[in-house]
């Protein structure tokens, strides 16, 4: 309100919980009837992960597809019905360059994004009678933010003790403009990251078996980091 020339009406907050799918019918209906319409659903609710798979209880993976995939599909599908009575509308995902390659303490949420690019990729083909309705994934790779802090580790209950350092990191700023810029344009697929990881991103996907390799080294290091002590900053979530 301070810095537009938006009023009260133009601005609604819900709280809503990915994982409580009973309530996302009724959160989408309370925006419809607010604002008559919605243009543009960003799916950026999720926790990323940092914890080897053989110390890590089986109900944390269950959390993670619960909340980052399917409380993200469950409010598309709500949406989606609004928007194909429309014939119009943007479904903007926020996945991850790990739903493009698998890096190790992340194996849970790797499978969560790999899933939502999956799903999306698939549900844009079911779309075809509606070219209006554009289905983007964002792909980005590290991001300053507070998801580091809020990972899932190997039990449900415990955190994480040491953050780390995020001066490594992409701006938020740059994030956020990088993906209204693909949003506008209707690119079906945007890798919004600095290098390295951009290139791991393109040897991910164009040479994949130097991808292996490469990973299986970084993967070792990082690995011992972890043991250690040691935040690693390559592949950081």
């Amino acid at each position: 309100l301070e810095i537009s020339n938006l009023s009260d009406k133009d601005i609604l907050v819900l709280r809503l919980d990915l994982t409580d799918r009973s309530s996302h019918e009724a959160a989408t209906s309370s925006v419809i009837k607010h604002f008559g319409k919605i243009d543009v659903l960003v799916n950026n609710g999720g926790r990323s992960q940092r914890s080897l798979f053989v110390d890590t209880n089986l109900d944390v993976f269950s959390a993670i597809m619960e909340l980052n995939y399917l409380g993200t599909i469950s409010l598309t599908k709500h949406v989606l019905n609004h928007m194909i009575q429309r014939r119009r509308g943007k479904i903007v995902t926020v996945s991850s360059v790990m739903g493009i390659m698998g890096a190790p303490l992340a194996s849970g949420y790797c499978a969560s994004k790999h899933a939502l690019q999956g799903f999306f990729n698939s549900l844009r083909t079911e779309l075809t009678d509606y070219p209006d309705i554009s289905v983007i994934n964002i792909c980005p790779g590290p991001v300053q933010s507070k998801i580091i802090q809020n990972v899932f580790t190997e039990k449900l209950d415990k955190s994480i003790e040491n953050s780390g350092d995020q001066s490594h990191k992409m701006p938020t700023e740059r994030c956020v403009r990088l993906t209204l810029v693909s949003t506008a344009n209707d690119l079906k697929e945007a890798w919004i990251s600095d290098h390295p990881y951009l290139a791991v991103c393109y040897l991910w996907q164009y040479a994949p078996t130097w991808a292996w390799w490469l990973m299986n080294r970084m993967g070792k290091r990082r690995i011992q980091n972890f043991k250690s002590g040691v935040v690693s900053l390559f592949f950081s979530p």
